[in-house]
């Protein structure tokens, strides 16, 4: 599900420009000097990056837009493939750059907008599309594997994603635990060999991305690191705290993805949260007689329920000639839950649908999903898959599996389709060639300067408390955000903005948490 949260990110940021400018030369920061790298890695990180145009990283008409733009320049960063063998195969991780004002000039702010498989090199492009420059150069990089970087994940091709969201969820369930496991197994051949071998993918996890940033951090010529990361990027920023404390300057982490849960756990904390925004929604929908799910908030879910389990064998037609499966329908639901601004469209969405039409549902899950309008897909949901599995692994057994299917349709009615239970089949992840890299835990990054956490009360995708927990545990200052949406900086809240801008530019940490809240919560 986190997948999403760069694109609302992007959707419906501030102006970045009024946040990171600075009327008097920032102090500098009092900490430990950078540890030096080890020997066999100085080649990487002494190396010059070669900037040039970022045109010819892009694959259609948005991205030409985003990165033909004025003041906007591109590199690719060398990186082992493999750490422990810096003399192996490479990486290439692609980086763009906007640069900012050279009066005040502070230093590199480094950007990820979460997934796993978000694109940085996008989100600093639409940063720097809105005037975010300021004190800071904006700039966005592909983790490993990811977008405009290489080697990449790739799993699937758009043949085979087309198909597979069209499948009948029901004829998929009907197949049973052998058909579903010989799936999986053919999936996990396609990863390896699509994406240049096993090798790629075992070295694709967080672990390997925090060591990336470090070698970037060098290159751009940071003594230390000044870095934001959203949801997915927070575990980027922990893992990076843990291993590199030294080298961080200033660090703003929001939308927690909780360090401390399985994968089981925090599926389940996402559907519990799916489920709240999915009934905030419903309360504010129900006040319009127009409302597709009724004006009785009580029997929302039943009637979201009616309206779209009918897709599990009648699917709708789409004015491109798909059809909207059931699966698809959910999706573009929870896509268009993280932001009350999508809202709107949601409704409109389910009044077509209940018209007969799943055009604009469609759209909406197409763009969760990476759909370019030519049918092409970006790679993000399968670096999702794959980096998940790296970090922490498949579920134990099948026993685990099942009730993860029970418990995910207790803790969200709305997206349960009202099938029996699975037996719990293997999936891709566990038939993967690869050893996790990391296990579940709380982070200790002795020698960290303050930072800050953001975490949002009704946030769906990663919940309050994750927030609240790894403030504690990296001894960070807590900004509490009252709203139902994913994420809060630089989404037009000037309560957050102006602490999260005051810790940026001048390293200023709120005295106390300054509790800040969505006008529209």
């Amino acid at each position: 599900m986190l997948a999403a949260a760069g694109a609302a990110v992007l959707s419906s940021c501030a102006v970045p420009g009024i946040l990171l400018t600075a009327p008097t030369p920032a102090p500098a920061p009092v900490a430990a000097a950078p540890v030096e790298p080890p020997a066999p890695l100085a080649p990487y990180y002494s190396q010059v990056l070669a900037w040039g145009p970022c045109l010819p990283l892009a694959d259609d008409d948005r991205e030409r837009e985003l990165f033909g733009a004025p003041g906007v320049e591109c590199a690719r960063l060398t990186v082992p493939l493999d750490y422990a063998k810096p003399e192996g195969r490479t990486a290439e991780i692609a980086v763009l750059r906007a640069a900012g004002e050279s009066v005040n000039h502070i230093g590199s702010l480094v950007l990820n907008p979460g997934g796993p498989g978000g694109s940085g090199v996008e989100m600093a492009a639409a940063f720097a599309a809105q005037g975010a420059a300021g004190v800071f150069d904006i700039v966005g990089f592909d983790p490993r594997g990811v977008g405009k970087s290489t080697p990449t994940i790739d799993c699937t091709t758009d043949a085979e994603w087309d198909a597979a969201r069209a499948e009948s969820l029901r004829g998929l369930v009907a197949e049973g635990t052998a058909a579903i496991e010989a799936r999986a197994r053919q999936d996990a051949e396609n990863c390896v060999q699509r994406s240049g071998g096993a090798d790629v993918l075992a070295n694709s996890g967080t672990r390997d991305v925090a060591r990336d940033m470090d070698v970037l951090r060098a290159a751009l010529g940071d003594e230390k690191l000044t870095y934001l990361g959203y949801s997915y990027g927070t575990r980027i920023g922990a893992t990076y705290a843990e291993m590199f404390p030294q080298n961080v300057r200033a660090m703003v982490l929001d939308g927690a993805v909780d360090p401390t849960q399985t994968a089981a756990e925090g599926a389940i904390a996402q559907m519990t949260g799916f489920q709240g925004a999915f009934d905030a929604y419903a309360a504010d929908c129900a006040q319009r007689a127009d409302c597709p799910l009724g004006t009785d908030p009580s029997r929302t879910t039943a009637e979201f329920q009616a309206l779209t389990r009918p897709l599990l064998d009648h699917p709708a037609p789409v004015s491109d000639g798909r059809t909207l499966s059931y699966s698809d329908a959910v999706t573009a639901v929870i896509a268009s839950l993280y932001n009350p601004a999508a809202w709107p469209g949601l409704t409109q969405g389910l009044q077509a649908l209940r018209a007969g039409d799943g055009t604009p549902l469609m759209t909406e899950a197409d763009g969760y999903y990476g759909r370019r309008p030519d049918g092409s897909y970006g790679n993000d949901q399968e670096a999702l898959m794959i980096v998940n599995c790296v970090d922490g692994g498949p579920m134990a057994g099948a026993a685990e599996r099942a009730d993860l299917q029970r418990r995910a349709a207790e803790a969200a009615p709305f997206a349960d389709p009202g099938l029996p239970a699975g037996d719990g089949a293997l999936d891709t992840c566990a038939m993967l060639p690869v050893t996790p890299t990391s296990q579940p835990h709380l982070p200790h990054a002795e020698g960290l300067p303050p930072t800050l956490v953001v975490s949002t009360t009704g946030d769906p995708a990663t919940p309050y408390q994750a927030g609240v927990d790894l403030a504690a545990a990296l001894g960070s200052q807590l900004i509490t955000v009252e709203g139902t949406r994913h994420t809060a900086v630089l989404q037009g809240n000037s309560c957050v903005d102006s602490a999260v801008g005051a810790y940026l530019v001048k390293l200023k940490v709120p005295t106390e948490d300054p509790h800040c809240r969505f006008a529209d919560s």
